[in-house]
């Protein structure tokens, strides 16, 4: 054989193997995220994080779809079909009841993980029960109606001088489950049995007028309820409290990490790590089914000591002990 065919055939030895490998080596999983809007960058390094800690890295061995309503400007079921058509290997629902709800009416084959939702998965028959979901869907939920009177104890240790205090709460109930329905219920009774000055709103423009109506009303202090919609409008809350001299106490820490007083909370950093880690487990083979519901059950307490100086406030020593982070 002539050196020269010789070359060409090795060549082409070498383009067969190469396409024969490729075609044997599968397509990576893919994560597909659904959601209002996208979660804050440290809350999805979290969910990498744990991810991770099951041999699975983004764009290496699994790639992730990002579905937000906020930035396609498209509804939740549109992009909930189009994860489906994709053939995800597992979705990751964030921020309430309605992107899970839209899950799973869009499948019931593809696993599903719900976070940071607060409503009971049961009573809204999500899942059977905490410790054996039985279906195609599972994660972690907040039931966090319990919290405010904690949030009001810190709150008054560290504005001492707060007597009259508004609870800025979203009363708004469509598209909501029978659960998130009665915890809105228990969160409206809890803030009248503290004696808080309940004010609504349910959009931006409401979080404007509410606070106009707050100079008049003149409280003292505010807390902020833990809403998605509050959560989504938290820089527009944070001016204000900022403009109107008002200590405000919120239930998440990106509230203080934009400038907020303080933030009382499940820590959510680690809860999209339990998330990242379920994820993990799925793709390792796990079923929705055997992994129980976690309920989170780690809070911190962050406290923005530039905000509290500019405030006027003096950090009592054990305050200032038991927060979990200091923002100076």
């Amino acid at each position: 054989m002539k050196r020269r065919d010789f070359i060409l055939l090795l060549a082409g030895s070498v383009s067969l193997g190469t396409a024969a490998a490729q075609a044997q080596d599968p397509a990576p999983p893919v994560i597909g995220f659904l959601g209002p809007q996208s979660p804050v960058p440290g809350l999805l390094a979290s969910f990498h994080r744990g991810l991770n800690e099951f041999g699975f890295f983004d764009g290496r061995n699994v790639a992730i779809e990002y579905q937000w309503v906020l930035s396609q400007n498209r509804g939740l079921p549109d992009l909930a079909a189009e994860l489906v058509r994709h053939r995800v290997a597992l979705i990751v629902c964030t921020d309430g009841l309605r992107a899970a709800k839209v899950a799973r009416e869009a499948t019931a084959t593809i696993p599903i993980i719900f976070v940071g939702v607060g409503f009971d998965p049961v009573d809204n028959g999500f899942v059977t029960s905490f410790n054996r979901p039985g279906g195609n869907i599972t994660g972690l939920s907040l039931l966090n109606a319990g919290l405010l009177s904690k949030r009001l104890d810190l709150l008054q240790q560290l504005v001492p001088r707060a007597a009259k205090i508004t609870y800025l709460m979203n009363d708004d109930s469509v598209g909501l489950g029978p659960s998130e329905i009665k915890q809105q219920e228990a969160e409206r009774q809890i803030a009248a049995k503290l004696g808080l000055v309940i004010q609504y709103a349910r959009n931006a423009s409401d979080i404007d007028s509410a606070f106009a109506e707050m100079t008049r009303q003149r409280p003292d202090a505010l807390l902020v309820g833990s809403d998605p919609v509050f959560s989504r409008q938290r820089v527009q809350i944070v001016a204000l409290a900022e403009r109107y001299k008002l200590p405000a106490s919120y239930s998440r820490r990106e509230f203080a990490d934009a400038g907020g007083l303080m933030s009382y909370g499940p820590n959510r950093s680690e809860s999209w790590r339990q998330v990242g880690r379920y994820a993990g487990r799925i793709l390792k083979g796990a079923r929705p089914e055997d992994l129980p519901v976690r309920l989170d059950d780690k809070y911190e307490l962050v406290i923005n000591g530039r905000t509290a100086t500019a405030l006027g406030l003096t950090l009592p020593p054990l305050l200032h002990a038991i927060a979990d982070d200091m923002i100076e």
